[in-house]
């Protein structure tokens, strides 16, 4: 008799609804909250937030004081200095390299890599200014040497959590 033959299963095709804007998104939002996690892990790259953090609140603070409360320049940017220095280390240590260091210890090393800064930047800006390229230039120098050097001095000194890391 006639027989049939076996019928070749087709391959099934899962039927599925168009694309909505929510599925088409959902990728990339993992993405790019990955790629967000990554740049933010990085300790460079909160350090940098920070010190943007912290030039505001010194800048913004010296304008206070001199603009609105009328303050000499000298007097406005001494108190603003000092309260953006503590700004400064705290936001340092918290979020941009978020040490458990000892406070004691690591603003002792904090004040010290101040006062070297300072000397440093006066020593920059004058001899830049002494060849003849300008104060401007000389700031741009320091500025920028200061922020390389900080990093490591903030990474592996001054915010060590142990006397091996302190050493590298």
């Amino acid at each position: 008799m006639w027989s049939r033959a076996p019928a070749t299963p087709r391959p099934s095709v899962p039927r599925s609804s168009p694309p909505t804007r929510s599925s088409t998104l959902r990728p990339r939002a993992g993405v790019a909250a990955d790629v967000i996690r990554r740049v933010f892990g990085h300790s460079a790259v909160r350090y940098l937030i920070a010190g943007g953090a912290a030039f505001l609140v010194d800048l913004g603070l010296l304008a206070l004081f001199k603009n609105v409360l009328g303050w000499p320049l000298w007097l406005a940017t001494g108190v603003a200095f000092l309260l953006s220095f503590f700004f400064t280390y705290t936001v340092q240590k918290m979020f941009a390299f978020t040490s458990t260091a000892p406070h004691g210890i690591a603003v002792l090393k904090y004040a010290v890599l101040v006062a070297f800064n300072t000397a440093a930047s006066v020593l920059i800006v004058a001899s830049v200014d002494w060849t003849g390229a300008g104060w401007v230039a000389g700031k741009v120098i320091a500025t920028v040497a200061m922020t390389v050097w900080n990093y490591f001095a903030y990474r592996y000194w001054v915010f060590a959590e142990n006397p091996r890391e302190s050493r590298a």
